[in-house]
């Protein structure tokens, strides 16, 4: 790992407290509506009907199709205004990921986990997608969705110096540095007919039997 993503990637132009950044809610979108039906129509087919989902880096609007009728979806984010004016959140966790990577849950709590346009800014993601792996049930997805747009002074120096074209197998390979997801698979909708809208990617690794 240490080879793949050395200090120098993982940095940021601005390295204040991510909570300072984070502390006043911005209710915006960060796709156009073409790009989120294109989530929500990823999210509605992969992730299992039902079941409890982990929302990470949670903002005030999940993506999630109503016909998965979660029982129980839990936001773990930064703000927790926003993530207050989420409908679908059941519950809140106000955690950050790039303090600690270990996440709050017991092993196998979820049987999806979801995160939506906000992976460019981990700065330890092979940790973080590890233990999002200790937290899924076996076989359940983790859905990784990103488009080209960012906070360019929060993204790592690695997405900011690769192309769009690069990035979704960065993302597989912070999955495949983990272990613990197979099959890895990528979506790629960053060309679509019709009307020009903003690109989305999507990685899914779906968790091993056993770690």
């Amino acid at each position: 790992m240490a080879e793949f993503l050395p200090a120098e990637l993982s940095r940021r132009v601005d390295e204040s407290d991510d909570e300072l950044f984070y502390q006043y809610p911005r209710f915006v979108v960060h796709i156009d509506d073409t790009a989120i039906a294109d989530v929500r129509a990823i999210y509605e087919r992969l992730l299992p009907k039902g079941g409890a989902i982990l929302d990470l880096m949670s903002s005030w609007r999940s993506h999630l199709p109503a016909a998965l009728e979660p029982e129980r979806v839990v936001g773990l984010g930064l703000n927790h205004a926003e993530m207050a004016d989420n409908p679908v959140l059941t519950e809140i966790v106000v955690h950050n990921v790039n303090r600690q990577p270990r996440l709050p849950f017991p092993e196998d709590s979820f049987d999806g986990v979801i995160l939506t346009v906000s992976v460019q800014y981990l700065t330890s993601p092979i940790q973080v997608f590890g233990d999002v792996a200790r937290v899924l049930k076996p076989g359940g997805p983790f859905i990784v969705t990103f488009s080209n747009r960012m906070f360019p002074t929060k993204a790592i120096a690695l997405w900011q110096m690769t192309t769009e074209q690069q990035r979704p197998e960065i993302v597989k390979r912070y999955f495949a540095e983990t272990g613990a997801f197979e099959p890895i698979e990528l979506i790629d909708h960053s060309h679509r007919a019709g009307a020009l809208s903003d690109p989305i990617w999507a990685v899914v690794g779906y968790r091993k039997t056993s770690l």
